[in-house]
């Protein structure tokens, strides 16, 4: 029995400075629990705080150096030992005391001199209790550990998905590359960058970037419905077959609707996903595409995606055109698309050029093979 003592009995420190009461009370609790005795308010508090911890402690209210009730405050206002009940053992009964004490933190409070059966019955309902407590809290730690978990694990297969997706979209049109990555990462530093434009405040917040970049690399999925002979068509397009390209913002909404309608509910990132894939092409002068949206009327993440697949578009290389450098594809932003983009974002756009062009080095194509055609 009393090498698993430990294991199976609980612990109750006593505090008093008298030691025959500590004698009194130690032998009264001996034969159901382990007992720890202190003689002072601060060895107390060594003891509570020390390795193993009581799960209750018994504590004399009028003590020498410390009193009951400062050893009590110290007690709850450490988070070491505020969660052990205490019970207050005095001689004082007036119903003053008695609540000052139960305001400190304690949960009960005994009249000296003590009645053995009323001490007995309180520890062990106070221990229950704190049993109670204790398997509760850990509940509470491990389903809270278990969510987090289980969000991680829908984050994960979201951004897989996400993954496969574009993946699928890159497998189709070989000229992308790590167009899709380089545009996420501009999108995601343009907006961090308006968090703090005064036009924008209040209107977004970090969790909107990270929706933003989670949802970036869709912008084109409405690609993988367009003809083999127009996407992959080594040269510039016919206006017949660029009507057809145009039609694929409109496809990439109808597929990121019909994934809404599989799951039954609405998701942040996919809305998000759908104003990318079915806006970017969209002008700030409203000369866009496919719905001539002009202004504010142009969702916030599609205008994000509007800068950065016309600065990706003119640092990379076409069957047209060779890549422009990082100082040539600003100037032509600032000077042949006046009305192409949300004049605020596009300042902001310039103001963080030097981390837009560490992106699109990061992330720079190294397959040098056949281009395809523009949007």
């Amino acid at each position: 029995m009393r090498s698993n003592e430990r294991l199976i009995r609980p612990t109750v420190l006593v505090v008093d400075d008298t030691p025959d009461n500590l004698v009194l009370i130690s032998g009264l609790l001996k034969p159901y629990y382990r007992v720890k005795v202190a003689g002072s308010g601060p060895h107390g508090l060594r003891i509570a705080a020390g390795d193993g911890p009581p799960d209750l402690i018994l504590l004399d209210v009028m003590m020498p150096e410390m009193d009951g009730y400062e050893v009590c405050r110290l007690l709850k206002a450490d988070v070491r030992t505020a969660q052990i009940p205490v019970i207050f053992l005095t001689a004082k009964t007036e119903q003053e005391a008695e609540r000052y004490g139960l305001e400190l933190g304690a949960v009960d409070y005994i009249a000296k001199p003590v009645s053995p059966p009323i001490v007995l019955a309180r520890v062990k309902n106070h221990l229950a209790l704190k049993a109670a407590a204790d398997f509760l809290r850990d509940q509470n730690a491990f389903l809270e550990n278990e969510i987090r978990r289980r969000i991680a694990e829908v984050l994960a297969i979201q951004d897989a998905t996400i993954h496969v997706v574009t993946a699928l979209a890159e497998t189709r049109d070989p000229e992308t590359g790590n167009h899709i990555r380089r545009t996420q990462f501009y999108v995601k530093a343009l907006a961090e960058a308006l968090l703090s434009q005064p036009r924008f405040a209040g209107r977004l917040n970090e969790a909107d970037v990270a929706i933003f970049c989670k949802s970036a690399p869709l912008h084109d999925i409405g690609k993988v419905g367009i003809p083999d002979r127009i996407l992959l068509k080594r040269g510039r397009l016919t206006p017949d077959e660029f009507e057809i390209m145009k039609t694929h913002p409109a496809l990439g909404r109808e597929a990121i609707e019909r994934a809404e309608r599989q799951l039954g509910m609405r998701v942040g990132f996919l809305d998000a996903a759908k104003q990318i894939a079915y806006g970017h092409h969209e002008k700030w002068d409203g000369s866009g595409y496919p719905h001539g949206l002009s202004g504010d009327a142009i969702p916030i993440p599609a205008r994000l995606m509007a800068i950065a697949d016309v600065y990706d578009a003119l640092i990379s290389r076409r069957v047209y055109k060779p890549p422009m450098s990082h100082e040539s594809a600003l100037a032509t932003m600032r000077e042949q698309h006046v009305g192409h983009f949300d004049p605020d974002m596009l300042a902001e756009f310039f103001r963080i050029e030097a981390q837009i062009r560490e992106i699109a080095e990061c992330y720079a194509d190294t397959d040098q093979g056949p281009a395809t055609n523009p949007l």
